[in-house]
């Protein structure tokens, strides 16, 4: 769940989705949706927090090394919370070090708050200077959704950008478009349209994903209901995840990031 830096950007994006008039069946429909558009403008929504490290090394000194790299969107960044240790990377990062496998763990973030699919290209390019990584993690497809782009395009970039990492042997795993349903930033029906969009964007990505040899996780699907029945879920701006939403996609991220951890072929 992501957004560019400004909120006014996000409203414009919204925008359009209340173009699609069809939705709502009526001209007065369309107003609405549209009317719910221009109220998102006013609203006030996280930006990426300066002080968040890209850079961590989480778990003992001597325990097998894991090199993991976050790709995508603001969730990549942690958009949403203060500290390090409430992003889903950092919150990833101490789950594998604290596991059975007990790893020390490098992480990075490539992640640039708003980024749609088409900007993965850039994303790999950065991932893959210097040492390369063993897993890389992506979370993209709010900002795809959100801006009503047609589903197979948007999969067709994250496709390619899975493809050039794991011919680079790095194991990837996708978090595909989460549950836009159950933001709180956006009224009905507006939501229900980017909700719609968001099941279509997740659908294209998995089977993009699979075809380049990476993993999916559904975040929709795993953690949509929790965030559905829980607004403690959303930070205050109500679109990205709080520090409860992001251990929500933690847990639900492990066990794929878990497995490639275990396939990465060692340095």
């Amino acid at each position: 769940m992501s957004e560019r830096s400004s909120g006014a950007e996000l409203a414009l994006r919204l925008g359009k989705a209340a173009a699609v008039s069809l939705v709502a069946g009526t001209i007065g429909g369309a107003a609405v949706l549209a009317g719910q558009a221009v109220a998102a403008r006013g609203r006030s929504y996280a930006q990426p927090e300066l002080g968040l490290a890209l850079r961590a090394t989480v778990g003992r000194v001597g325990a097998p090394p894991l090199r993991l790299v976050l790709l995508g969107d603001s969730s990549a960044l942690g958009v949403g919370v203060e500290r390090f240790d409430e992003t889903v990377g950092g919150q990833l990062a101490h789950l594998l070090a604290e596991g059975p496998t007990g790893r020390r763990v490098h992480l990075s973030s490539v992640g640039v708050s708003g980024s749609r699919s088409t900007d993965l290209a850039t994303q790999v390019a950065r991932a893959l200077l210097g040492e390369r990584p063993d897993v890389a993690v992506v979370l993209i497809g709010a900002n795809d959704a959100t801006s009503m782009r047609r589903p197979a395009e948007a999969a067709a970039y994250l496709g390619s950008a899975v493809r050039r990492l794991r011919e680079a042997r790095v194991e990837v795993v996708v978090g595909t478009c989460p549950d836009l349903g159950a933001v709180r930033a956006v009224a009905q029906p507006l939501r229900q349209v980017i909700g719609w969009s968001g099941r279509r964007i997740a659908r294209a990505q998995t089977t993009a994903v699979l075809e380049a040899g990476g993993t999916v996780v559904d975040l929709a699907t795993e953690t949509g209901p929790v965030f559905r029945a829980d607004a403690g879920t959303l930070c205050h701006d109500g679109f990205h995840p709080s520090g409860d939403g992001y251990r929500v996609w933690a847990h639900a991220l492990l066990p794929a990031v878990a497995a490639a951890a275990t396939a990465a072929s060692p340095h």
